[in-house]
């Protein structure tokens, strides 16, 4: 099973709403999810996000896949930067 970290679209008609989630990479990008690991608010001013890093960093350390998108908001957080540097350290 491929384990995909990507966005979850909620909100209304222009006006998105984001949930950082981890799920199955065959399923529907709305569908079904494992986790709900953060949220991603691009219409506030500033930009509301709010990641559960230690949640992250687990999940991609067993192997999930970040989309380009999250991967960004990840790189933005410093969670990248941890995640190269703890596998640095082993």
């Amino acid at each position: 099973m491929a384990v995909k970290i990507r966005l979850k679209r909620m909100g209304s008609k222009r006006n998105p709403f984001y949930r950082i989630v981890v799920a199955d990479s065959r399923s529907p990008r709305d569908g079904r999810i494992i986790e709900q690991i953060g949220t991603y608010n691009p219409v506030a001013k500033p930009v509301e996000v709010k990641i559960d890093s230690e949640k992250a960093l687990n999940w991609m350390k067993n192997g999930a896949k970040p989309s380009d998108t999250v991967r960004n908001l990840f790189s933005n957080e410093g969670i990248m930067k941890q995640l190269h540097e703890s596998k640095n350290q082993n």
